[in-house]
């Protein structure tokens, strides 16, 4: 199952062209991703200060297909594209007016964080049942593996 939200490019994304500052994209990635997480019943506030756990990136790659502009609705998704014990993979998307702007993919790590060590830890059972339910949902439309328009 794709998750979906649009995001409206604001002036604080942009440079002096008035086009999205390349990190920006990112900040979109990890916005869309705490958004899903959230209404996977998984908020990051509840993560980190309640359960001294948390979900920080080991790689990301990103492609740039056209630039993005001021006042731009993007249209952002986000599919599961492999769970593993402890790490997941992530698609994002971003299209305008149907056409493909930005794709992404990136690989996390659940973690706990006892203050002093942080280490890998099995993502919980809850959250890990969600991933897979919408790994399966998108099994349909994926190409040989995790292969993306």
């Amino acid at each position: 199952m794709t998750y979906r939200r649009q995001q409206t490019v604001l002036f604080r994304h942009c440079d002096p062209a008035r086009i999205v500052f390349f990190p920006r994209y990112f900040e979109m990635i990890n916005d869309l991703f705490e958004a899903w997480l959230e209404d996977c019943g998984w908020s990051f506030a509840m993560l980190h200060e309640e359960r001294h756990e948390g979900v920080p990136t080991l790689e990301t790659s990103a492609r740039f297909v056209r630039p993005c502009r001021l006042g731009e609705v993007l249209d952002l998704s986000l599919d599961v594209t492999k769970v593993g014990g402890a790490s997941f993979e992530l698609a994002f998307h971003a299209h305008c007016g149907g056409e493909l702007r930005w794709s992404a993919a990136s690989k996390l790590v659940y973690v706990s964080n006892d203050g002093t060590t942080i280490k890998s830890k099995r993502i919980p059972d809850a959250l890990r049942a969600q991933m897979l339910r919408e790994l399966a949902a998108c099994e349909s439309y994926k190409d040989g593996g995790r292969t993306y328009d």
